[in-house]
Formats: C-alpha cells, sequence, structure tokens
C-alpha cells in the first residue's frame, strides 16, 4: 500500500520548531512535490516520513499505518538524496542489491529484481561499473535504481537533480516524468526548491516557508491563480503591485486597471499579480508606462524591467529585433483576465 498522511506532525530540534502541524495527504500513486526556500520545513518533512527524524508531536502513517515509531528500514520506502549515497567500493549492481540484502530477500529473487530496476532505469548496460566510472546523471540513475529495486509503497526524492548541470537536469526530469508513467501506484514525496522542476513532475505542490505549510494545489492552479503572495512569487516569477480596489477593477499608481478575476470592498488595499510573460510592449488594455530601467537578453527572450511610477515592472517578451536603451518610455499592457486580486478581502466572486 502506498500514500501518505501528516496528521498534524510538528518537529523541533533545541527549541527551534523547524516543521509547525503539517497537515497533508499524498494519494495513493500522486506525486506531491514540496516546494520552499531553504529552512522553510520541507526536507524536515521528509525525514520524517523515511525515520530520521522523530516528530514532537503528530503522526507519520504510510498507506494508512501508523509508523511515527518505526525505524527506517521497516517503513518499506525507497530514498533518493542530493549526493546519491552510492558505496565507492561496490559495483553498480552490487549497490542496486544493497537495499534487497538488507530486507533480506530470497538470493533466487536478488538479481532479477536488480536487472529489473537497471532496466527501467536505462543503467543495465552498466551493472559492472563502479561509481567512479559514471557521470553525474548515470549515477543518480543508479540511486533510483537502488530505490526502486525494493518495488517501495513509497519514493522519496530529497533534491534528486540539484547536482547536475542544467542540461542533464532536464533529461532527468523526463526520465523521471517517465519513471513515475511505469509505476503508477508508487507514492512520491520530491523536496525541491527548483519552481521547474515541482510544475514539471508534481501532481500538487505543497508550498512550505517558515515550517508551515503556506499552500497546496495543482501546478496550474497555483500558477494561473495563487491565493498568497508567497505563492505567486516562489511559483513562478511574479508582478505584484499594490492597488486600491474600485469597481470592475483597481487603481495602480492612479491609474484605473480593469480585472475579470477577484473582487473586494471597493477602497481596500489588495495587491495585484500579473506574470511577466503575460505582458506585451506597446498599447493596449490596462497600459503601464514607464522608462526602461534594464535590459536582459535571454536566448530566445528578452526581459524588461520597467520603473512605472516607482515601481519596477518585469516584462518577458519574445527576443526584440531592437531593443529599447535605458531610460527609453515604453508602455506595457495586460488583458483584464491576466492579473489576479491577492489579499485578505479578495474573494474569486
Amino acid at each position: 500500500m502506498s500514500g501518505i498522511r501528516f496528521d498534524g506532525v510538528s518537529v523541533a530540534y533545541g527549541g527551534t520548531t523547524v516543521l509547525d502541524r503539517l497537515d497533508l495527504t499524498v494519494e495513493p500513486g500522486e506525486v506531491m512535490a514540496l516546494l520552499g526556500p531553504s529552512g522553510s520545513g520541507k526536507t524536515t518533512a521528509l525525514r520524517a516520513v523515511a525515520g530520521f527524524v522523530r516528530p514532537a508531536a503528530g503522526r507519520v502513517l504510510i498507506g494508512g499505518r501508523d509508523v511515527t515509531a518505526l525505524p527506517p528500514h521497516k517503513r518499506g520506502i525507497g530514498m533518493v538524496v542530493q549526493q546519491y549515497a552510492l558505496f565507492p567500493h561496490m559495483r553498480v549492481e552490487a549497490n542496486v542489491a544493497f537495499g534487497l540484502k538488507a530486507q533480506k530477500a530470497p538470493k533466487a529473487e536478488i538479481a532479477g529484481r536488480v536487472a529489473e530496476a537497471l532496466e527501467m532505469t536505462g543503467m543495465a548496460a552498466y551493472a559492472k561499473r563502479h561509481p567512479r566510472e559514471l557521470s553525474g546523471g548515470q549515477q543518480q540513475r543508479v540511486a533510483i535504481a537502488r530505490a526502486l529495486a525494493i518495488r517501495p509503497g513509497v519514493l522519496l526524492l530529497d533534491e534528486p537533480l540539484s547536482a547536475l548541470d542544467a542540461q542533464l537536469r532536464s533529461g532527468m526530469l523526463a526520465e523521471l516524468a517517465r519513471l513515475h508513467r511505469e509505476l503508477p501506484d508508487v507514492s512520491i514525496l520530491y523536496v525541491t526548491h527548483d519552481q521547474v522542476e515541482a510544475l514539471t513532475l508534481a501532481d500538487r505542490i505543497a508550498v512550505m516557508d517558515r515550517a508551515r505549510l503556506q499552500d497546496c494545489g495543482a501546478p496550474q492552479e497555483l500558477y494561473r491563480a495563487p491565493r498568497t503572495e508567497f505563492t505567486a512569487s516562489f511559483v513562478g516569477n511574479a508582478n505584484l503591485l499594490p492597488v486600491t480596489v474600485a469597481e470592475g477593477g483597481a487603481l495602480f499608481a492612479g491609474r484605473p486597471l480593469v480585472l475579470d478575476r477577484g473582487r473586494a470592498v471597493p477602497g481596500s488595499t489588495a495587491t495585484l499579480c500579473v506574470r511577466p510573460h503575460l505582458l506585451g510592449l506597446g498599447d493596449g488594455p490596462n497600459a503601464l508606462s514607464g522608462r526602461i530601467a534594464e535590459v536582459q537578453w535571454r536566448g530566445s527572450t528578452h526581459r524588461l524591467y520597467v520603473d512605472v511610477d516607482g515601481h519596477r515592472v518585469k516584462a518577458d517578451l519574445p527576443e526584440l529585433r531592437e531593443t529599447p536603451a535605458l531610460g527609453d518610455r515604453v508602455t506595457l499592457h495586460f488583458e483584464p483576465r491576466d492579473a489576479v486580486l491577492l489579499g485578505a478581502g479578495v474573494s474569486d466572486a
């Protein structure tokens, strides 16, 4: 059985709370990403599932079974960490077999399950090599194969791609997505601070900050309709602009803006969230005029930073043939449907 449930889980070190009353359920077969900055509590949550830390309060359940007091080797989990933790003196096949031997699996089964795990991760041809003879991406595949060989109901991934370069990371993301399709019954808890990894892999994202769960939802939901400023800024890039709510929209620096989403009491203050790639250059609805403060070329795109009445607004545009100079006056615009109002008094109605 798979599935993970945090039931009011708190963890403290030396009187400092590092995980505060976490309530969260990872459904069987689901990929849940724990996303947040360093020190947010995401790795502590994963370690509580693994059994490496004991909660000060609450329970951890795996497959409906309370495992809070069980040692790690009795929880039926597979785990992959940042630095892979492969045994350098063992060949690949021996590394993958290690967990099976620790579980005292029948010798007659071990070779077949090692071969199966290596085949699944594309490492069958490297079974006789030592870790030092492999690239970083190949070592990561071996670590994943070792975790899968025990056929876990739950797979824990702790920043598994952080040590890889950008090209390898992209390839491994695709491999992890493929593995998930081939293992539909395995629940995966994926810890990362990289929003691209979370958006690419996860069925749902749990956003963590300052030891607490701040938000949880499907990637598109959190990206397109964030509920808090923290979620808006951490799940993707965002312009967060202070506005005064008005009938049918808002006022930003005295400019009237028409909005389709979010309502609040007219005259109250709120925050307007607009994603940089949803801003266009030139006149249009909801125009924002200002002066170029910075231009960044990013290959296929240009990012413009525009000073609009003391507020720096960023826009991601398809590569411009002629880039504006610093100090040039430009106008940005966005559609009413492409902005979201955030704030304590804001509703979707």
